[in-house]
């Protein structure tokens, strides 16, 4: 059995077929299970928190929408991933938007050199390097990023929730950790 396939104990999956069988309230379990996560994925994509609420519960919506056509061919997160990250990048490229606010980016966070002089005044200057180094990645890699880091997904977890290959999903991390470094050059450590 690959990572990818439904583990036949998997809740979730149990939820999502009772859901296509027409019980409605396994979708308030299925929100209830998973709405911190998708809401924290919309938020650091799109970086704007009242949006984010909505377009989480769209994310859900066409969960509901979805129900009929659903087959557990993987493990749930990961087909719930799949449609967040499509309904994202939809949501991005319909409005146009500015690119998103995120989070630091930890690891590159721990290779930035030391300010002696004011260490806070250094770490807001880093921060916000960081966030317009991030926001400047095309939305595959911001998307990538964001898969691998804040949701801890394995490569071929981000792969299916993104729809590309295996070594497609490497080359792009590759692509983008290449892209932070050179743009916050003068924070990281040579």
């Amino acid at each position: 059995m690959t990572d990818l396939a439904p583990p036949q104990d998997d809740p979730d999956v149990g939820f999502m077929l009772r859901l296509k069988a027409g019980d409605a309230s396994a979708l308030e379990e299925i929100v209830r299970r998973h709405q911190k996560h998708i809401l924290n994925l919309v938020y650091r994509y799109l970086g704007d928190a009242s949006h984010a609420e909505d377009v989480a519960q769209e994310v859900f919506l066409k969960i509901y929408r979805a129900r009929a056509n659903y087959e557990p061919k993987a493990k749930f997160s990961t087909w719930l991933y799949r449609v967040t990250v499509n309904h994202c990048l939809n949501e991005i490229r319909s409005r146009k938007s500015q690119p998103a606010r995120m989070e630091l980016v930890d690891d590159l966070l721990e290779e930035a050199a030391g300010s002696e002089a004011d260490q806070r005044m250094h770490q807001a200057e880093l921060r916000q390097a960081v966030k317009a180094a991030i926001d400047s990645l095309p939305e595959h890699q911001r998307m990538a990023v964001l898969l691998a880091r804040y949701e801890e997904l394995s490569y071929e977890e981000i792969s299916a929730a993104m729809g590309i290959s295996l070594e497609a999903v490497k080359s792009v991390l590759h692509r983008a950790r290449e892209s932070l470094k050179e743009k916050l050059g003068r924070y990281v450590k040579r």
